[in-house]
């Protein structure tokens, strides 16, 4: 009597566990929905913060462009100085200036108009009251011809335009990473709960039968307990299980946002996508295709060029300023103010009305310049070996990422055809048990082991996918659903 309410007790209690496990998981046949990989995709690359910040990175750079054409801007100055004494006028200047940057040969374009008047103007400033126009143009003959601190500055911020946009590129392929993987585990915790529910359903159906033949004296009664204990023991399993999904569905949650950047969580009844335990390996030509696009295109392999790019600009630069400079300054002079009014045509723009200057600067030791380029060379030489070798390990991660499939594919086959042996193996030694020539224990133990090894198949069948989504990785660009 204590035996058959013990075993009633432990039924009820497993049926009130598979109902509150059903509950918390949603896993229902009816109310179930399945979230594939796809709507996963379509809800990151849409909605996902990080990726909506990683575009802002373009964005930062194109606005670091649009600064340095601010070198190149018009500018407008103008100045004027008055002096009132004693009844004399010792000075009265004007002057204003319209300088416009020349992207050719650091040229500065400039047109402009002087007053200068006054008891005690400097006679070389000295202009009659109607002032003087210029028009005229300062060229830089040595330093800062082939290439000035502006149109370094401005060159160099458009190589980091490709700088960017691969730092684009790596954050958004690495938020899919972690998202895929994510998935994965969601997968595998899924699919372990549900073998172990299976289990359960079958050690239970198995109490019965047992429980029922001992009441009619067909089987003894350690057998029941036997079963009880396989149901207990399962039962432990799945409160386990349960926790496992729910904390994987959690971790997904954290890359699921709708298009206001609230963030989501997964529906309770929500399942992942079933796969094919029969997976098609990628073939050799997809290898041969990743690893010719990861050396082109690699965003760490971008990032490396684009600095290289930076770096060959600056040394231009500073080669550049070990040249003397030699600025040369021309302008036409007119005491015209408009184009309506008639002038003498002596005091009109023609050759004979000009002003030149020249201006020469060298340092005589150029120390500093000299120093800075060898430190600009060093840098190249650094970039150079980090290229090689990035490149040289990006490549051998893509190929032991490949190899790892190709191991996964040939376990996942030795796993099949395992399962298969041991299905066959728990029916003949059901048939014998039926017979009375096998032990309750022995088919326990057989279904146990048959259950675990379906959990090992889903374990690889994850990390099987998990790898692929790696390979993808590693060549710097990202697993789509239409890339394999």
């Amino acid at each position: 009597m204590k035996l058959k309410r013990y075993l009633t007790a432990s039924l009820f209690a497993l049926l009130l566990l598979q109902v509150s496990a059903s509950a918390q998981t949603g896993q229902s046949g009816d109310t179930a929905r399945v979230f594939a990989l796809k709507d996963l995709e379509e809800i990151v690359f849409s909605h996902h913060p990080i990726v909506k910040q990683a575009a802002l990175l373009s964005e930062a750079a194109r606005a670091n462009v649009l600064q340095s054409l601010g070198y190149f801007d018009p500018a407008i100055k103008a100045a004027m100085g008055q002096k009132f004494f004693g009844n004399t006028e010792y000075y009265n200047n004007w002057g204003g200036e319209l300088k416009v940057p020349l992207y050719i040969a650091g040229a500065d374009l400039k047109i402009g108009y002087d007053r200068n008047v006054g008891t005690y103007t400097a006679p070389e400033k000295r202009t009659g009251t109607d002032g003087l126009t210029a028009v005229g143009l300062t060229i830089p003959l040595g330093q800062g011809l082939l290439i000035d601190a502006r149109r370094n500055t401005l060159w160099q911020a458009k190589a980091m335009l490709n700088y960017a946009e691969a730092d684009k590129v790596k954050q958004i392929n690495s938020v899919w990473y972690t998202a895929v993987k994510d998935y994965w585990n969601w997968y595998y915790a899924y699919r372990e709960y549900v073998l172990v529910k299976e289990g359960i359903e079958l050690a239970t159906k198995r109490f019965r039968a047992v429980s029922n033949q001992t009441q009619l004296g067909d089987k003894p009664s350690i057998d029941s307990v036997e079963a009880s204990i396989t149901v207990q023991d399962r039962e432990i399993q799945l409160a386990k299980s349960v926790i496992e999904v729910q904390n994987a569905m959690l971790v997904l949650s954290n890359h699921l946002w709708n298009d206001k950047g609230n963030p989501l969580e997964l529906p309770a009844n929500a399942v992942p996508e079933t796969v094919d335990q029969n997976i098609n390996l990628p073939g050799r030509s997809l290898l041969d295709t990743l690893l010719g696009q990861a050396d082109d295109a690699h965003p760490e392999l971008v990032k490396l060029r684009a600095k290289g790019d930076q770096l060959d600009i600056e040394r231009r630069y500073r080669q550049e300023l070990l040249r003397p400079k030699v600025n040369l300054t021309g302008a036409l002079l007119s005491s015209r103010r408009d184009f309506g009014s008639h002038i003498p045509e002596y005091y009109d723009f023609k050759w004979g009305n000009y002003k030149v200057g020249v201006e020469v600067a060298f340092p005589l030791f150029l120390r500093s310049e000299r120093g800075k380029l060898r430190e600009v060379k060093i840098k190249q030489q650094q970039l150079s070996y980090d290229l090689i070798q990035s490149s040289r390990e990006i490549g051998n991660t893509i190929t032991a990422s490949y190899n790892s499939l190709t191991a996964y594919k040939s376990q996942l086959a030795v796993q099949i055809a395992s399962i298969s042996n041991q299905e066959r193996l728990l029916t003949g030694e059901m048939q014998k048990f039926d017979l009375g020539e096998s032990t309750l224990f022995l088919i326990n133990s057989r279904e146990t082991k048959l259950i675990d090894m379906k959990i090992k198949r889903e374990s690889m069948i994850s990390g099987y996918q998990k790898t692929l989504a790696e390979l993808y990785y590693k060549a710097g660009t990202r697993q789509m659903q239409n890339n394999f």
